[in-house]
């Protein structure tokens, strides 16, 4: 009985480190050896933005659809494997990121497929589908932000998944969790007939925790005043050969480089509230592949440039939470340059946002409502593009229910 209620302590705690602590669990196998969980995360949003629309694209446009909707499965067999595998539906969404489409979409896709194996708290070793270990925003649970959700520009260039990729992660904290250490080996870009070379990206990226610790492969947001938290991180990755400067003629190969420095400070004031500020520098480079200056903006490959392509910049985050009433305001503030966006070279963009979090019940019923502007140094129609570069506002509100 004492060995049974050991392996069920050892399993509980694997599952434990999973994005939430909602939904059923199974457990099987000699002694209850094995744990499964089942898991539904969805977040419902009306989406109003006040420009897109029309012939000329200067109407605004409204939409309820999901900006995420999954069901994951978490297992864990014993007190040193474990896995999850995550699943996503996306059906006809209009207005995402920049941009206001025809809705025509759909799609079903596995997210995240990860085996996990941990020694120890010093030594663990994952392998498969997840998100890689560069900037901590992405690596934030999607479904415990501060504000709304991540930055539209914070993800790494040519990489198919834009927030996952495939490969092996070894990682671990030391020094009684003050200090984490990653080290990946991912597939990166994964097109071997548009880049001139199938190498691996590799990546490494530390923190070091001056308060709690933060000793888990994902961040979060906002811990809600449960945790004092003072986190300084940072990170490298680098691709050879990731992609031709002439496209068309497939010549002059370019590497890519990326380093980022970022901060997370939270801090709980008893009768006052919960103060949290976030901030992060990004910088991805690709040897000016995107420079049509150099090269005819016709011969440059298309994932160098636009939104995931050679940039950088970063975001500052605030947070304040009321003291005796689940609710959170929050700010946010961004400033990038973009290689070159939509034909405009050297574009400058300002994203501002604010609004607030209620929790009803934590994270597992949660309401954000966001009201953001997206400011441009240079609009209209860019060199060669057919799409029109200007300002919008957009509002948000969304409710979050983990299941």
């Amino acid at each position: 009985m004492e060995f049974r209620k050991l392996l069920t302590a050892c399993v509980g705690t694997v599952l434990l480190a999973t994005p939430a602590f909602a939904g059923p669990t199974w457990t099987f196998g000699p002694e209850d050896q094995g744990a499964l969980k089942l898991q539904y995360v969805g977040q419902f949003q009306l989406n109003h933005r006040d420009t897109g629309g029309g012939t000329d694209d200067d109407e605004s446009v409204s939409e309820f659809n999901f900006r995420r909707n999954r069901i994951a499965l978490m297992g864990a067999y014993g007190k040193h494997f474990s896995l999850y595998v995550n699943t996503e539906f996306n059906e006809d969404n209009n207005i995402s990121g920049f941009n206001v489409t025809d809705g025509d979409n759909e799609d079903f896709h596995v997210l995240d497929a990860v085996m996990r194996f941990k020694y120890n708290d010093a030594v663990n070793f994952w392998l498969g589908k997840y998100k890689y270990s560069f900037t901590r925003e992405n690596l934030e649970a999607c479904e415990m932000p501060l504000t709304l959700d991540r930055s539209l520009l914070i993800r790494a260039p040519l990489v198919d998944e834009g927030t996952r990729d495939k490969g092996v992660t070894l990682w671990g904290n030391l020094f009684d969790q003050k200090f984490q250490y990653r080290l990946d080996a991912m597939n990166g870009r994964n097109d071997s007939a548009s880049a001139p070379d199938s190498a691996f990206r590799y990546g490494a990226r530390a923190h070091i925790t001056l308060l709690d610790p933060e000793s888990r492969f994902g961040y979060k947001g906002t811990y809600l005043g449960e945790k004092k938290v003072l986190t300084i991180g940072g990170a490298y990755q680098m691709e050879k050969d990731v992609a031709y400067r002439n496209a068309t003629l497939a010549s002059d190969p370019v590497d890519y480089e990326a380093w980022t420095v970022d901060l997370f400070f939270e801090y709980p004031v008893d009768g006052v509230g919960t103060f949290t500020v976030s901030g992060a520098y990004v910088d991805y480079d690709l040897d000016d592949a995107s420079d049509y200056r150099e090269v005819a903006l016709a011969d440059v490959d298309g994932n160098v440039i636009n939104m995931n392509g050679e940039k950088n910049g970063g975001y500052v985050k605030i947070g304040y939470m009321l003291p005796n009433l689940p609710l959170q305001f929050f700010a946010r503030s961004e400033s990038w340059s973009l290689a070159c966006y939509n034909g405009f070279y050297d574009q400058e963009v300002d994203w501002y946002g604010g609004g607030f979090n209620y929790y009803f019940r934590g994270q597992d019923l949660k309401l954000t409502m966001e009201l953001s502007q997206a400011d441009f140094d240079k609009e209209g129609f860019g060199l060669g593009s057919t799409e029109l570069t200007e300002d919008f506002t957009t509002f948000t509100a969304q409710m979050q229910v983990i299941f």
